[in-house]
C-alpha cells in the first residue's frame, strides 16, 4: 500500500476527508458537520444516537454518508457500536446474518473499536474531541474511538494488533490516520492526569501548561507496536478552532453532535 494521505472532498453535499487511493481496498472518512437535516445545536450532519438528536435525522444523515460513499445499498449491515471510553476491541471477522447479528449485539454492550475483515459491513464510531483513528491493512480496517482513557490504554495499538493477527499483515506495513480532535495546545487537564501520561508515554506528550497531546500518545503507542512513523498520519485539524466543520464538546459545553469516522471494505 502507498503512505497513507488524506484529501477533504465534497460529494453529493457531504464533506469529509479520505484517502482517495483506498488502500487495501478501504473506502474511508472522517466526517464534516455540515450537510445534514438535523438541526439546532446538532446542526446538521450529526451522527451520533445517544445525544439528543432526532432519531430519524440521526438516521438520514447516516444515509447520506453512505451515500456519498457509494456504499448506500450497504446500509442495513453498518455496525455502529455503543462507545463507552475502555478499550475493549470487536472483531467483524465472519461472513452471514447470524454473525452479523452478534457483532451488534457485543457492539451494544459497549465497545470502542471494531476490526473488520469482511467486505460489505460499514463500520462507524463517532467524535466530538476525542480522537477519530482508522487503521488499514491489506485485507481490512479497524475504526477506534480514542478518547484519554483508551488512549493511556493503548486502544489504538491494540487494534493494531488484532488487525495484524486477522490479515496477517505486519505492523509496519499499516495505515494508520489520526481524524480531527481536540489538539495538544486547546486540551487542557488536571496535573495528575498529565503525570500519568508523561509516566506512560513521556514527555512528548506534554503540549503546555497543562496541555496534553492524546495524538502524540497514540503515535507513540503505535511506533512501540511496530507503526512505521512515515505510515501514522494526522489530520492537523483541531475540532474546537474549527466549530464551522466540527464538532467540539468543550468548546460548545456538550450541547452538539458528532461527526463520525466510517470505514468499509470493498465487497
Amino acid at each position: 500500500m502507498d503512505a497513507p494521505r488524506l484529501s477533504r472532498l465534497v460529494r453529493k453535499g457531504v464533506t469529509f476527508l479520505s484517502d482517495e487511493a483506498r488502500p487495501g481496498g478501504v473506502t474511508l472518512a472522517f466526517t464534516e458537520r455540515t450537510g445534514g437535516v438535523s438541526t439546532g445545536q446538532w446542526a446538521s450532519l450529526n451522527l451520533g444516537s445517544r445525544c439528543g438528536d432526532d432519531s430519524e435525522a440521526v438516521r438520514a444523515n447516516r444515509l447520506r454518508v453512505l451515500d456519498a460513499l457509494g456504499v448506500l445499498d450497504l446500509a442495513d449491515r453498518m455496525v455502529c457500536p455503543r462507545q463507552v471510553h475502555g478499550d475493549r476491541v470487536l472483531v467483524a471477522g465472519s461472513k452471514g446474518e447470524g454473525a452479523l447479528r452478534d457483532l451488534r449485539a457485543k457492539a451494544e454492550e459497549g465497545a470502542d473499536a471494531i476490526v473488520c475483515t469482511t467486505p460489505g459491513i460499514p463500520v462507524l464510531l463517532c467524535f466530538a474531541d476525542c480522537l477519530p483513528v482508522v487503521l488499514v491493512a491489506q485485507g481490512g480496517f479497524a475504526v477506534v474511538h480514542s478518547g484519554w482513557r483508551g488512549t493511556i490504554a493503548r486502544i489504538s495499538a491494540r487494534a493494531m494488533e488484532v488487525l495484524c493477527q486477522e490479515t496477517g499483515s505486519d505492523p509496519s506495513q499499516v495505515n494508520a490516520y489520526v481524524g480531527p480532535h481536540i489538539a495538544g495546545p486547546d486540551y487542557e487537564v488536571s496535573q495528575d492526569l498529565l503525570d500519568r501520561f508523561v509516566g506512560e508515554f513521556g514527555p512528548d506528550v506534554v503540549a503546555g501548561q497543562r496541555r496534553l497531546d492524546l495524538a502524540q500518545a497514540v503515535r507513540i503507542a503505535l511506533q512501540d507496536a511496530g507503526a512505521d512513523p512515515s505510515r501514522i498520519l494526522d489530520s492537523g485539524v483541531s475540532t474546537p478552532r474549527n466549530l464551522d466543520r466540527f464538532y467540539s464538546y468543550r468548546a460548545e459545553q456538550g450541547a452538539c453532535g458528532r461527526h463520525g469516522a466510517v470505514a468499509v471494505l470493498s465487497q
